[in-house]
């Protein structure tokens, strides 16, 4: 299995939500900055408003999947940051991967 490039430093995080664009539905928030490099890397915000690690972690693994499942899809060169919203808790894999599929479109970055 192939590994998801990340993001991980908070100073990757702070760039892309102050210069790239944002987009939102009922359960998530997508933030995307354009770059040079050719990969894609991922960042996804739970806060503790959603609930407890258990439920975050879950909320976590839904939107990985979405992107995994759907990472043919994306333009080369981006920073995807994708925030969580409360209402988010409690939703199946379907929905989730609706509202992530849905914001992408929103965006236009499809190939």
């Amino acid at each position: 299995m192939k590994h998801i490039n990340s993001l991980k430093k908070n100073s990757d995080f702070q760039k892309v939500y102050k210069t790239g664009r944002s987009y939102a539905n009922k359960y998530l928030v997508m933030y995307i900055l354009e770059k040079e490099s050719e990969d894609v890397r991922l960042g996804i915000s739970v806060s503790k408003k959603v609930g407890n690690s258990v439920v975050r972690h879950r909320v976590t693994r839904l939107i990985r999947e979405s992107y995994r499942l759907n990472k043919d899809v994306f333009s080369s060169g981006l920073d995807i940051v994708v925030v969580a919203r409360v209402s988010a808790k409690g939703r199946n894999f379907h929905e989730i991967e609706s509202a992530f599929l849905h914001l992408i479109k929103m965006h236009g970055i499809q190939r």
